[in-house]
């Protein structure tokens, strides 16, 4: 659902704290209900909260938008981040949030060619809201999403992504990691929101996404996005183009 604000839509909208679930000890997803927010699903959006309301950061929803006016952003820590840890430790039920300045490339034509979505880590909150958009027109294209993590574990929504691929018939879930075995230190957030739903040992593709994609060769008649880090995002274009898909194809961006 593309939205275009009208003439007098106000340039900063206010929504209220309603989840704030840490799934890993520098990972949290939060969830929100206010104003409708009109961005286009794939965007980013400016926030700015309580703790730190002189700092502004972007954030990508992970639902698309909805006229109830629900919310919901993965944040991971970034190292020297001025206020991802605070979000990430410091969310509170009934925080308010501003946010303002919808922005972002991403698009996807849902009458048009298949579709390779690449996420690493927290980038696969803009491709969520995506595939829930898609789920919404009656004929999707078929979708390949790679998501990739350093370990198992990194993986922090194969639950959700594992049910969700038993629901849409079109979406097929790639889970890659640079590790088959995860890190013998203790996450104790990881160990409390263990569930038994998620990826089998047998079903992780180890690489690193870059590795991973040029295995498949070129996605010449393919929509391609991918989103991560800088250098995540850096290496997995380069390999892109390497293998022959036209540039023209490649959608991008690098998390903050």
């Amino acid at each position: 659902m593309a939205i275009d604000p009208s003439p007098g839509t106000p340039e900063e909208w206010t929504a209220t704290v309603v989840g704030h679930h840490r799934l890993r000890h520098d990972l949290a997803v939060i969830r929100l209900i206010g104003e409708f927010v009109p961005f286009t699903a794939g965007q980013s959006v400016e926030v700015r909260v309580p703790q730190q309301p002189e700092v502004r950061r972007r954030l990508s929803p992970a639902l698309p938008p909805s006229l109830d006016g629900k919310l919901e952003f993965h944040v991971r820590t970034v190292p020297g981040g001025w206020l991802s840890g605070t979000l990430v430790a410091d969310t509170q039920m009934g925080d308010e949030w501003r946010i303002s300045a919808p922005a972002g490339l991403f698009r996807v034509d849902p009458a048009g060619d298949e579709v390779v979505m690449i996420a690493g880590g927290t980038g696969l909150a803009p491709m969520r809201s995506q595939i829930l958009e898609l789920a919404r027109v009656p004929e999707p294209p078929r979708t390949y999403l790679f998501v990739g993590g350093h370990s198992p574990r990194d993986l922090y929504a194969a639950d959700m992504l594992s049910l969700l691929a038993e629901q849409l018939p079109w979406l097929t879930v790639v889970p890659v990691v640079q590790s088959v075995t995860d890190p013998g230190w203790v996450d104790e957030w990881y160990e409390r929101s263990r569930v038994d739903i998620g990826f089998a040992p047998e079903d992780l593709f180890q690489g690193t996404l870059a590795e991973v994609i040029g295995s498949h060769g070129a996605f010449a008649a393919h929509q391609v996005l991918v989103c991560g880090s800088p250098a995540m995002v850096h290496a997995t274009v380069n390999r892109l183009l390497e293998t022959g898909t036209p540039a023209e194809r490649i959608q991008f961006e690098g998390l903050q």
